[in-house]
């Protein structure tokens, strides 16, 4: 089968479950077409990543506050949760068994688009005092290299948690200690996150891309914490 005709399984799968509930099309459509759901996945990471970079262009909030906004919410119930599990546990009749299996799958969120953000900052694959040193077209080259390196991540990324993704929805994998909460719906948040990153490094790859062209300065030392 081609591509088209696989993403064309891929893309019917996919219907049937939003629209029916049922991921199991969906999973046999992406183990039957493994290489269209790669050629799907880089489209989307590319594709997906310039949408994101114009909806953070477009919409102000989104471009300085999103991801801030996550992390801190989903710090605060990691905590909020954790502190109310123990006061349960000793003080109580016993703590809800959930309390031990949310804080993880909130941190994963908390993590993987804290990546996103730290990408904003360039606090990954900054080596400033290395890449000062050299002329600006080792620093242009040495940027455009983070930008493919950082969309390789996120294409296998976003296929691999896609592909897990869908393979939780279609075995109903409940949350340990829950009846009635799914683990797919914390696990959809990874390859969004990645799509969101994605847009970070298009968002900084035209920015130096910019720069180098005005000659102005292309490295500039990263803070960690710090804002962009």
């Amino acid at each position: 089968m081609g591509w088209f005709e696989g993403m064309g399984a891929i893309f019917g799968g996919l219907s049937e479950w939003m629209f029916n509930g049922d991921a199991f099309g969906l999973a046999d459509a992406l183990r039957q077409n493994a290489a269209s759901v790669w050629v799907l996945g880089f489209l989307i990471t590319v594709l997906g990543g310039l949408a994101v970079m114009w909806l953070y262009r477009t919409v102000t909030f989104t471009e300085r506050y999103l991801e801030q906004t996550v992390m801190v919410v989903a710090y605060l119930a990691i905590g909020g949760i954790i502190f109310a599990g123990v006061i349960q546990r000793f003080y109580l009749s016993g703590q809800p068994p959930w309390s031990t299996t949310l804080p993880p799958f909130l941190f994963l969120i908390m993590t993987w688009v804290g990546c996103s953000y730290n990408v904003k900052l360039r606090t990954h694959l900054a080596f400033a005092e290395f890449r000062t040193a050299m002329p600006a077209k080792g620093q242009i080259a040495c940027l455009v290299l983070d930008a493919l390196l950082w969309l390789g991540f996120a294409w296998v990324v976003i296929v691999t948690t896609f592909w897990k993704t869908v393979e939780a929805a279609a075995n109903f994998r409940f949350m340990a200690g829950t009846n009635d909460v799914m683990q797919w719906w914390f696990l959809a948040t990874v390859p969004v996150a990645f799509l969101l990153l994605s847009g970070r490094v298009f968002e900084n790859l035209f920015a130096d891309l910019r720069n180098f062209r005005a000659g102005a300065p292309l490295i500039e030392q990263a803070v960690i914490g710090g804002d962009a």
